[in-house]
Parts: structure tokens; C-alpha cells; sequence
């Protein structure tokens, strides 16, 4: 982020962390990692080819990166939960957080951080605790290079994005949705409720009732699972 700040940064510049000290998450939340263990990775992205699209559509690009990076190991089921976590089963298995910098109304450039858990066994503890690759498959990785081929997977999406527009993009995030067509809980305002995820719309906004009527931004409301 300071780089693309006193302008040094590159479309395409990738820098991984072997040690995080101060991991962010979506609403505010940290993300905590054991050092070396996991893919802890941030992208720059100069927006210019896709500034006409919504900025979800980039983030769908990366949860759909992520996702086929996860299930080239991981296989089966595995899903995006909405906005763009990777989950395996009920547990997460990666999260992705994309901040962007806008100059005036222009939408100029993201930096997209996202983190898998790779080869950690232990987690803090929690309600429910998250998963990684060597806990389902039994397997240690080469975190740095499955980073490597997440940035193969992410600039694939990003060409596809160019060239063919968000439609096809949209509608395979909506086929990997965590949960699509179930009940759900969610939490808005400290308030619990249950409906029904439909899918996501263009805007990225959660649709859900039974016909999707009733939306939700990102960060209007949290799953309670």
C-alpha cells in the first residue's frame, strides 16, 4: 500500500510474507497466521482495464482464484462464502481482503490480500476452528510456490475479466456459493434472523429470502454459524 502511494507500485507486483505480525480481516477483524506456514499474499491491481465494472467483480475474480487454488488439493467441498472466504465444509480456509485507493470518484488501484491456510495443524481457539490443506489431506506444501500458482489463477481471472466481461465470472462464483438455497443465520444490528441465501447480485450484494428480494451489502450483516 505505500508503494502504490509514493507511486512505485507495479500492476501485477506480488509480496509474500513469511511473518505476519498484524494480519487485517473483513470487519475489522485480525487474521493470525504461524509464520511460514501459510500463503500470506498481496497484489497490487492498477484497476484501469476494469474501472468501468463494479469493484466486485474483482473480488469475486479473487475468491474464484483462491477457491481453484484450494480444490486442485483439497477437491471436494469446498465453496465461497460470501463476500470471499474459501471454505471447506463448515470451517474457513482462507480469507481475502481487497482495499482499494480511489483518487476523487476514480477507482485507481487495489491492493488484494489474501491468506490460505496451508500447512498450519493448531489454531487459536474459537467456536468453530478454521481448516488447512495438511489437516484435510494429510500433506505438507511448498507455501511460496501454491502462492505462485495462485498469482498464475488470479491473473487468468483477470484476463477473463478483460476479455469476456463479468458475466461468466458471476455466474461461477454463484455455482461455488457457500450455502446457496439453505437456510441461513445471519446477524444484523445484534440482531439473529434466519432466511434463505439465494445468491449474490452484480453489486455483490447477498440476496436472500425465498426469491431474493431482501439484499445485504458487504458488511450489513455477519453469518452466524
Amino acid at each position: 500500500m505505500a508503494r502504490v502511494h509514493e507511486g512505485m507500485a507495479l500492476h501485477g507486483m506480488a509480496v509474500f510474507a513469511h511473518d505476519q505480525t498484524a494480519g487485517k480481516g473483513q470487519r475489522g477483524k485480525t487474521w493470525v497466521t504461524e509464520p511460514g506456514a501459510n500463503i500470506v499474499l498481496s497484489i497490487v491491481a492498477d484497476t484501469l482495464p476494469i474501472r468501468h465494472l463494479p469493484p466486485f467483480a474483482l473480488s469475486a475474480a479473487a475468491a474464484l482464484a483462491a477457491y481453484a487454488l484450494f480444490t486442485d488439493h483439497a477437491v471436494h467441498e469446498t465453496s465461497i462464502k460470501w463476500p470471499n472466504d474459501i471454505y471447506w465444509r463448515d470451517r474457513k480456509a482462507g480469507g481475502i481482503l481487497i482495499e482499494n485507493i480511489y483518487r476523487g470518484h476514480e477507482w485507481q488501484w487495489a491492493v488484494i490480500g489474501i491468506g490460505i491456510n496451508v500447512n498450519q495443524t493448531t489454531f487459536p481457539e474459537g467456536i468453530r476452528p478454521p481448516v488447512s490443506l495438511h489437516q484435510i489431506t494429510g500433506r505438507a506444501f511448498d507455501a511460496v510456490q501454491l502462492a505462485g500458482d495462485l498469482c498464475n489463477y488470479l491473473e487468468a481471472e483477470w484476463q477473463s475479466l478483460i476479455t469476456e466481461g463479468p458475466i461468466q465470472l458471476f455466474e461461477r462464483y454463484q455455482r461455488h456459493l457457500f450455502q446457496v438455497d439453505q437456510l441461513v443465520r445471519l446477524k444484523k444490528d445484534n440482531i439473529v434472523f434466519e432466511t434463505r441465501v439465494k445468491g449474490v447480485d452484480t453489486q455483490g450484494r447477498l440476496m436472500t429470502g425465498e426469491n431474493g428480494e431482501i439484499l445485504f451489502s458487504v458488511g450489513q450483516v455477519e453469518w452466524v454459524l
